[in-house]
């Protein structure tokens, strides 16, 4: 069983690095751990671990990159949906204040919903039963919503839910990866665990030599 890491994953791997770079161009230190198991053979499938780490850890900093840039984009364009859906819904409130068929058609009624998926079919919905309809559509462009300004947040509609699904994408690869990092982690930890538990005792009469391979020993 690996005893509890204490340092950052970056910092483990550097130290798990120099160890096996400071093992083999040693001869001291390779002779001595070689007498213990630790030949060529073993320090390969330590090293191989090491790769796979790395690798495994490269890939979800690449992913979680992924997932904060998706997420800012999704960000984004929701709030310029906000802004943009909030002026037309104040200037609807207005406009069909006396229409009360058409106020509650248009959703106008209330205040918004804050969960994400019914805010968004509040705003669908007002622009399905705004767009095509000749009168509403007049009366928005008394108060500058204009037909063509209905249809480009429409566009900014669809722009929403692609960069959502993006995100949603990313962020799901981005756990997938977190998975595969730390189970990685789990095994080098362990393998490292137990060479330096070895390295200790081979090394007892040579402190320095065991600093060497990134283990500090108490003076």
């Amino acid at each position: 069983m690996a005893t509890k890491r204490t340092l950052t994953e970056a910092e483990a791997l550097e130290q798990y690095r120099v160890s096996f770079e400071n093992v083999e161009s040693q001869t001291e230190i390779a002779t001595i751990m070689a007498e213990f198991g630790y030949d060529e053979t073993l320090l390969t499938e330590g090293k191989t671990l090491l790769t796979k780490t790395r690798q495994a850890f490269d890939l979800n900093k690449t992913e979680d990159d992924e997932t904060s840039e998706a997420y800012n984009n999704f960000k984004t364009t929701k709030e310029n949906l906000a802004k943009t859906y909030s002026l037309h819904r104040k200037k609807a409130k207005v406009i069909f204040r006396k229409d009360e068929i058409t106020y509650n058609n248009l959703d106008l009624k209330g205040s918004l919903p804050t969960s994400y998926i019914k805010w968004l079919e509040v705003v669908k919905k007002f622009y399905s039963v705004a767009i095509g309809d000749t009168q509403i559509e007049t009366k928005l462009a008394r108060l500058k919503v204009t037909p063509t300004e209905l249809q480009d947040t429409v566009a900014l509609i669809a722009e929403l839910e692609t960069a959502r699904a993006e995100y949603l994408k990313e962020k799901g690869e981005s756990q997938d990866a977190t998975k595969l990092k730390d189970k990685a982690f789990g095994e080098i930890d362990d393998w490292m665990s137990e060479f330096y538990a070895v390295a200790k005792i081979a090394l007892e009469d040579n402190p320095q030599l065991l600093e060497s391979l990134g283990k500090f020993v108490r003076s």
